[in-house]
């Protein structure tokens, strides 16, 4: 296990790595796309599992779409792919470490960004031509649900506070994995924090491009571009507040507790404890 400072250490370094990444951008486009369909594919589990359960009334409709949401993010983290939202921690990380410039940081997010849409889109419509969510399944009456509450219902402030507490219980599963060297340990943190923000009913900003671009392939009402781009942009800022101010900057001053320790227990004669 890490040390807070450790860890610390490690993305202030993961951002150089994460950022020069980019500096092959079709490659790097494409991983991109892989982080927004993975999260994507989570996105339709959700809905084809947990899609019945809300026809039905069942009190375990909310849980079960956490329960399943989890397997973007581990996708993500061990097959491999960019995702925007954790990059908002450990891009903030960097830039304030000085390992990057935050121009950097915030032109690569934003191509990260544009990259997980187009993945999201073709994922999309590849589901929208198996037909899984078209209007008369289960799946997709709660994608049109899910559009039109994302789309109309939730008032600006809603989404923002949605999005930070989102992003927060996202990054704390990043920066959890980091921490741990199990496999195992990982594997949990990332399932339990996605179930966590999912039943919740908090917003992510990658999730909700498959979700908006699902409604629009198959023509339910709400899924306008116009209730697209207004989720997208609030969420997306709720989402930057959550890992860069709530994760990245709190454990920048948090971590210096173990400066603390250590010269504490130096003052007595002890060893310093990590």
């Amino acid at each position: 296990m890490l040390s807070l400072t450790q860890n610390i250490d490690y993305h202030a370094g993961y951002a150089v790595t994460r950022t020069g990444e980019a500096r092959r951008p079709l490659p790097f486009l494409v991983s991109s796309m892989l982080g927004g369909a993975f999260i994507g594919l989570a996105d339709v589990f959700m809905f084809t599992a947990a899609g019945p359960l809300r026809e039905a009334h069942d009190p375990w409709f909310s849980l079960v779409s956490g329960a399943v949401f989890g397997m973007g993010l581990i996708l993500c983290v061990f097959a491999g792919g960019e995702l925007a939202t954790s990059a908002m921690m450990v891009f903030t990380v960097g830039a304030v470490r000085q390992t990057i410039t935050w121009v950097r940081a915030g032109g690569v997010l934003l191509f990260m960004l544009l990259g997980n849409l187009l993945g999201a889109i073709v994922l999309s419509l590849l589901v929208h031509w198996a037909g899984v969510v078209e209007p008369g399944t289960a799946a997709g009456a709660f994608v049109e649900y899910a559009v039109h509450h994302k789309g109309v219902d939730y008032s600006v402030l809603e989404m923002l506070a949605r999005g930070i507490l989102c992003n927060i219980l996202v990054c704390l599963a990043i920066w959890w994995a980091t921490r741990s060297t199990s496999e195992g340990s990982k594997i949990v943190a990332m399932a339990w924090c996605m179930a966590a923000f999912v039943t919740s009913g908090f917003e992510h900003v990658v999730a909700n491009m498959t979700t908006f671009s699902l409604g629009m392939f198959e023509g339910y009402e709400a899924a306008t571009l116009a209730h697209a781009a207004r989720n997208l942009l609030v969420v997306g800022l709720g989402n930057v507040v959550g890992g860069a101010i709530f994760v990245g900057c709190a454990y920048l001053v948090a971590h210096k507790t173990e400066v603390g320790a250590d010269e504490a227990r130096v003052e007595v004669g002890l060893p310093i404890a990590h």
